[in-house]
């Protein structure tokens, strides 16, 4: 019964057996080998894209904040959700790979930010040398609330920006969550709802530790090459960071492992309400936020159960549980019981 995030489940065994296959012999070095060029290859399939580029990386922040530095200026700001992952987890990795833009926060309900936010942001930004300059929106997919963008949310957003001549990143660390989700295409939750960067999650979704970055516009991508190397990212073993990508993406894994962790999710969901327990965010993906009676925290743990405390009002106690694609019904069903 671990729901304390999904980075937190081990590793299917097909990726593990990619990696063992691709520990044999010799090979070049710093992703020029073949398996890399597959796995760019097979991402501009799965995104409709075949002018994109792909690089991998092998953390999240890594991801997020050398693509930002690439839409960014130093003297721009990055328009973003105040509970985005970049804004609150990242230990200030975006403002120092952009080498010193501004965060600044667009409010809106349960994750998302709402339009007139946005709007407002955009209007106060760039309005002489005094003021930081537009430099770029970061949306997330699925939002750190555990909600989702549909493809016309993220258009609308992601068009004001483009409006106002902001390129647009999104951190997909859940993407995959986010594509079972809403049944979009992967082309329209990204490049052809305006998106220009994609972090796009391997790790969260069951590997080891790797993140591919797509940069839909291949003229922006020299740039990303020489930040990714000079920031310390460029892997000179690249392969194992490939193997791993290749594996998720083979057939519809990376989808089928993203759908196991929804469906727990929504059956852990359904259970909570069921019993009584409120649910702070619509529950989209794979992420809840339950609100229940103080005592209900310390009996779950007694029983076995990991998970986060959360802020809650008085007389209540909070808590986030993330399923993942090594979540079973018995481990929800059980959870369920000591409630």
């Amino acid at each position: 019964m671990y729901f304390t995030s999904d980075n937190a489940a081990g590793v299917p065994p097909e990726v593990l057996a990619a990696l063992a296959e691709a520990n044999g012999g010799y090979t070049k070095g710093y992703g020029a080998e073949d398996l890399s060029l597959t796995v760019e290859a097979r991402l501009r399939e799965v995104l409709e894209a075949p002018e994109a580029r792909v690089f991998l990386v092998a953390t999240g922040t890594a991801a997020n904040a050398l693509a930002l530095a690439c839409l960014c200026p130093p003297w721009g700001t990055v328009l973003c959700h105040p509970q985005a992952h970049i804004a609150e987890d990242e230990c200030g990795a975006p403002e120092f790979f952009t080498h010193g833009a501004k965060l600044v926060h667009c409010a809106g309900a349960h994750g998302r930010i709402a339009p007139e936010a946005l709007a407002q942001a955009i209007a106060a930004t760039g309005q002489s040398v005094h003021n930081t300059q537009r430099g770029a929106l970061s949306l997330t997919n699925v939002t750190e609330a555990g909600t989702v963008y549909s493809a016309a949310q993220t258009a609308q957003l992601a068009g004001m920006a483009r409006s106002a001549g902001i390129p647009v990143h999104l951190d997909g660390a859940r993407f995959a969550n986010a594509v079972v989700a809403t049944g979009a295409s992967p082309a329209d939750l990204t490049w052809r709802a305006g998106v220009d960067a994609l972090s796009f999650g391997g790790t969260k979704n069951g590997l080891m530790g790797v993140e591919a970055v797509v940069i839909f516009d291949p003229a922006r991508a020299w740039e990303f090459e020489l930040r990714r190397k000079r920031g310390g990212h460029l892997l000179s073993k690249g392969r194992y960071l490939a193997a791993q990508m290749a594996a998720m993406l083979e057939g519809n894994r990376w989808l089928d492992w993203a759908a196991q962790a929804n469906a727990m999710s929504a059956r852990l969901a359904e259970g909570l309400v069921a019993r009584g327990i409120a649910l702070r965010h619509p529950v989209e993906a794979n992420i809840l936020f339950p609100l229940w009676p103080v005592g209900t925290s310390a009996r779950l743990r007694a029983g076995g159960a990991m998970f986060y405390d959360m802020p809650a009002p008085a007389g209540q106690e909070g808590a986030r549980l993330v399923t993942s694609w090594a979540t079973t019904e018995a481990d929800v069903d059980l959870f369920l019981a000591l409630i």
